[in-house]
């Protein structure tokens, strides 16, 4: 995002001095005032991350994106294909479910502590992240949020598993697949694996969005957006 991301992390978050250094640097600065910069800007940074984490947050939000969609775990990828063997798919299928069930509640969690992660950016920060790959500010965001973030969706991941009767999914699911002759019997413990895949989710989407915004002109949506990149695509 190049010189751009600069004037928007600083218009919100450094000093009048330090903005006026950066502004002085855009081609064609005459074309919109700093204020109209800094509005268009939020509204890229809300379709990067609020827009991502909305989708995800909703039903079906992980189960029926390909992208994101958790499955088992190797070890016990096993336990799917046993059961489905056996005439099992449905309560295969609610198992896997459930997973992404869970998922989607605890990421409803996310946006306050990514809006927290954005006002701490500073104006190294965005020179880092201006001058890093397309996932840059994804990875900044990442590595300020991701132990935060942990433990907020591992607590409500195994509430959801509890609320939705995914505990007593699981019971039987692994109750069937244990039945089975001369299987290996399991008792997986699956919240923190369903934590870290839904970490996993979240920026994998975010990335995607930022990328999206970085290079196609067809996801600035809005006449600000198109402006306010167009200096972007000069620079």
């Amino acid at each position: 995002m190049k010189k751009i991301l600069i004037v928007f992390i600083a218009i919100q978050f450094i000093g009048c001095a330090e903005l006026q250094k950066v502004v002085n640097q855009i081609p064609n600065k005459g074309i919109l005032s700093q204020g109209q910069i800094g509005s268009g800007l939020r509204q890229a940074l809300d379709n990067g991350i609020k827009h991502q984490v909305s989708k995800l947050t909703s039903k079906d939000g992980f189960y029926r994106n390909q992208l994101v969609k958790i499955l088992l775990p190797k070890e016990l990828q096993g336990v799917d294909k046993a059961l489905r063997k056996i005439g099992l798919s449905n309560i295969a299928d609610e198992g896997i479910k459930v997973l992404n069930r869970a998922a989607e509640d605890a990421v409803k969690t996310a946006t306050p502590i990514f809006v927290n992660a954005v006002k701490e950016i500073t104006f190294n920060d965005a020179k880092n992240i201006l001058l890093g790959e397309q996932n840059a500010a994804t990875s900044y965001l990442e590595g300020k949020t991701k132990t935060t973030l942990y433990g907020k969706f591992n607590p409500v991941i195994k509430s959801s598993f509890g609320k939705v009767g995914a505990d007593k999914v699981w019971k039987n699911l692994i109750s069937k697949y244990n039945s089975i002759p001369f299987v290996k019997r399991v008792n997986p413990d699956l919240t923190d694996y369903v934590t870290t895949e839904a970490l996993k989710g979240v920026f994998q989407m975010i990335a995607v969005e930022e990328k999206g915004i970085r290079q196609k002109v067809g996801l600035r949506n809005t006449d600000l957006l198109r402006r306010v990149f167009a200096l972007q695509d000069r620079s």
